[in-house]
């Protein structure tokens, strides 16, 4: 995606400056993000545009005719990879695919954006904004590249093992190490010694009200270039610097972005009694919030980690190496990442009755089993498609079946085993924010209730 997209100056602009009065500056740069966001490629494309119709022909089973039967195939392509129709115009493909950035602006060829990970759906509706929950990143990658007649390039680390998670920090960091600290282009990448592991994709519609941003809260979270850091396999400093303006506008409505609220009824009477669990358990670390779900203060509190006791492999991979070179670099000269590490950041839960699964590494498949963590399961297999009938209504997440740990996930072909969620794998923990334990059942039951409203 290459954000290249101008509208300060266009017969549009002025039209909604004129009618906004005191407040058009805020308004605009959000409509400016949101339409830079969502029709404008910022890479190069890396596939051809044929590649989209061929790639079905790898599924094992007779796939629609993408010719003859293109709403067929786009189901089929979306089902496959999990990916999402887009809720705006995007040539027939779904969310985090589209026309990449081809000479003189021409949209040629394809390529993924940030909406691979950050638009998804749930109960049939997609949303720019929510995490991914479906998202298998690695067969997309993988199955396009075949069906072009390419090989696969020696994966330096792993992306994902099951659907929904991702492993984007790694990815900017390989990218970093290929920069000098003057952002001049390596020929030999520098030993960082980072190793994230997969995680969960966060909703973007809490980033508005943080004073820090990603799960350990390291990074100010009004920085606009650490948000370009994707960008680091192809763009010069200079263009990074033209660029930076419009991924303001995008951090603009990023933050302006607000959850749907929850489809199904409310007990009020017992959403009463959990808001006052809520606020005497949780409001400390996460926040108050009105009738309305709207927050009302948040702390941006980041937990220690021996405090919330979630799995550690996050918080170890992030190195010295790599953040006295990222802030020695123009992307951290203005929002320098802390040198310190804490923990965890304890995130708003605006809309956290979309946001399944749980926990920064998605580990936890529901509320109640966040709440109660006896019951969380060990090898799960994850639901197929985001439609309400995998929504658990009254435990608040994705229904999910046990996985005797005796079956052999290996001899799976990868497709399935990655429908197949092990939190013994490198990452995937499931333990830690035990505080709902010592909650009654009838009080665990009430809190759910309340969740539900924001």
């Amino acid at each position: 995606m290459r954000f290249g997209y101008r509208f300060t100056h266009s017969v549009m602009g002025l039209f909604a400056l004129s009618i906004l009065g005191a407040d058009a500056p805020d308004q605009v740069a959000i409509e400016r993000g949101r339409i830079a966001l969502t029709s404008t490629g910022y890479l190069k494309p890396a596939w051809k545009e044929e590649t989209y119709k061929k790639v079905g022909k790898l599924w094992g089973f007779e796939a629609p005719d993408p010719e003859n039967d293109p709403e067929g195939y786009s189901k089929a392509f979306n089902k496959r990879y999990g990916l999402h129709p887009a809720p705006f115009p995007n040539d027939g493909y779904p969310m985090g695919l589209r026309k990449g950035n081809g000479p003189n602006g021409t949209k040629v060829g394809l390529q993924i954006d940030c909406l691979v990970c950050h638009g998804g759906s749930i109960g049939g509706t997609s949303y720019v904004g929510i995490g991914n929950s479906q998202l298998d990143l690695t067969s997309l990658l993988n199955d396009l590249t075949i069906a072009e007649g390419r090989k696969m390039p020696p994966a330096l680390f792993t992306l994902n093992t099951a659907r929904g998670t991702v492993n984007a920090g790694q990815i900017a960091a390989v990218l970093l190490s290929v920069r000098n600290p003057d952002m001049s282009m390596r020929t030999f990448p520098i030993p960082l010694g980072a190793n994230f592991p997969e995680l969960n994709t966060p909703a973007w519609w809490n980033l508005g009200p943080k004073a820090t941003m990603y799960h350990d809260g390291r990074t100010d979270a009004s920085s606009v270039r650490s948000n370009m850091q994707f960008m680091l396999a192809e763009l010069s400093l200079q263009e990074f610097k033209d660029l930076e303006s419009t991924f303001a506008d995008i951090q603009a409505y990023l933050k302006s972005l607000t959850p749907p609220r929850y489809p199904f009824p409310i007990d009020s009477t017992r959403a009463e009694l959990g808001k006052a669990v809520f606020t005497q358990n949780c409001a400390k670390c996460h926040g108050t919030y009105g009738s309305d779900g709207a927050v009302e203060s948040y702390p941006s509190r980041i937990v220690e980690l021996k405090t919330i006791g979630t799995d550690r492999v996050r918080f170890d991979g992030t190195t010295d190496r790599l953040v006295k070179h990222y802030n020695a670099t123009w992307l951290g000269e203005l929002s320098p990442v802390s040198e310190v590490g804490i923990g965890y950041q304890a995130p708003p839960l605006r809309g956290i009755w979309a946001t399944a699964p749980y926990l920064h590494n998605g580990s936890v498949p529901s509320l109640a089993t966040l709440l109660k963590s006896s019951t969380r399961p060990n090898v799960y297999r994850l639901p197929r498609s985001a439609e309400f009938e995998n929504y658990d209504q009254t435990n608040v997440g994705w229904k999910f079946e046990p996985v005797d740990t005796a079956l052999d996930i290996k001899a799976l072909i990868i497709y399935e085993a990655r429908h197949i969620f092990n939190t013994s794998r490198v990452g995937l923990g499931n333990g830690g924010h035990t505080f709902g334990d010592k909650l009654s059942e009838q009080e665990r039951s009430d809190l759910i209730e309340y969740l539900k409203t924001l």
